[in-house]
């Protein structure tokens, strides 16, 4: 990785990667106050180079075109520590350069648009700099929403949603119609360029009916994957959008939990990070105390706790999906905080992590 500096401009770039082209540009607004917005803009292309530019430049307070939140302002001792986090991340930006990393997105962070931008911005990024990154999303709350509408009660069990004809055709609008796309174009804006799929498209995955199918209606699981057509979207530099909605062998739509859908995808493409984007902080030893946060544990280590009851409800399909990936073949899974800014780059560009990393 090499840098340039012009004027009040800072750029680097990478010859390994012609796609990561990263540009810092310093100004000031009228009123003297800094801020730094993304700004992503592709140069002419030339038969041998293809480049795509990151500019990170101030302007006044604004909402961007996608309503995400005006960007603070920052001080002087806010921007060194934003250049020495850059400087420290470069031994994992090595560490993770090309590698898969599959990240499960829902609650907390698509309820709030600060979150919601925050994981985009945090996906683009890591796209820039040679991470290969693929997005699965679920989509609860806008489910919820357009059921009340249409005055459907949503119904629950074991925290699975029932799902019957009616309350199907809804789940398939809203996820791969409204929240697919609207992550897709928010992808797009940041300077990246994302390509929205459901289960259903390219046969990416097959679903069958869940065990127990007479209680729950058309929810589903995954009965394959092909994910050849992710490697040819992931393999042109671009980030696949994933819509956890499948379809069975006769066509039938089905209803698929966004976490086992992202696990059993991360397998498929032998990913190196499986990333699952929660409402709580990761595993704790005392599920009353936000202080015992598991930092790492190994797959014998994280089974032990559920047979002793530390891990329960709502976190054991989480664990569950989580064990079923690293058992084929990924090589860390990680539970981590969706309500903190900016805790996907925390997780893999950090020590510390943002939650809880299970390994083999």
């Amino acid at each position: 990785m090499g840098a340039t500096a012009t004027g009040k401009s800072l750029h680097f770039c990478s010859s390994q990667d012609p796609l990561s082209f990263l540009s810092l540009t310093k100004t000031k607004s009228k009123a003297e106050t800094l801020n730094l917005n993304f700004r992503f803009s592709k140069p002419p292309l030339t038969p041998n180079s293809r480049r795509l530019r990151l500019s990170i430049r101030a302007s006044s307070p604004s909402s961007t075109a996608l309503n995400d939140p005006p960007l603070p302002s920052l001080t002087n001792s806010d921007l060194q520590l934003r250049v020495r986090i850059l400087s420290e991340s470069l031994p994992y930006i090595q560490k993770f350069r090309g590698k898969t990393i599959v990240v499960k997105y829902g609650g907390a962070a698509m309820k709030s648009a600060e979150l919601k931008a925050s994981v985009v911005r945090d996906l683009v990024l890591l796209s820039c700099v040679g991470l290969r990154p693929v997005l699965v999303h679920g989509g609860g709350p806008e489910i919820n929403v357009l059921l009340n509408q249409l005055n459907i009660p949503a119904q629950f069990r074991d925290g699975l949603r029932v799902t019957d004809a009616r309350t199907m055709e809804v789940v398939s609008m809203v996820l791969v119609g409204k929240v697919n796309k609207d992550l897709v174009s928010r992808i797009n804006y940041a300077g990246a360029t994302a390509v929205g799929l459901s289960g259903m498209d390219g046969r990416l995955l097959v679903a069958r009916p869940s065990p127990n199918a007479a209680q729950l209606g058309f929810v589903g699981e995954v009965a394959r994957v092909d994910p050849t057509v992710l490697q040819t979207i992931v393999d042109n530099g671009s980030i696949p959008v994933i819509a956890s909605v499948a379809a069975d062998e006769y066509g039938q739509p089905y209803n698929i939990n966004a976490d086992t859908v992202a696990g059993e995808v991360a397998a498929a493409l032998g990913a190196e990070k499986l990333i699952l984007l929660t409402d709580v902080a990761g595993i704790l030893r005392n599920r009353e105390d936000p202080g015992s946060l598991v930092k790492e544990i190994d797959i014998k280590g994280v089974k032990k706790m559920i047979e002793e009851g530390k891990v329960g409800g709502g976190m054991i399909p989480k664990v569950n999906c989580c064990i079923r990936s690293l058992a084929q073949g990924v090589t860390t899974a990680s539970i981590i905080d969706g309500r903190v800014e900016h805790s996907l780059l925390h997780e893999i560009m950090t020590d510390e992590g943002a939650g809880t990393m299970i390994t083999g």
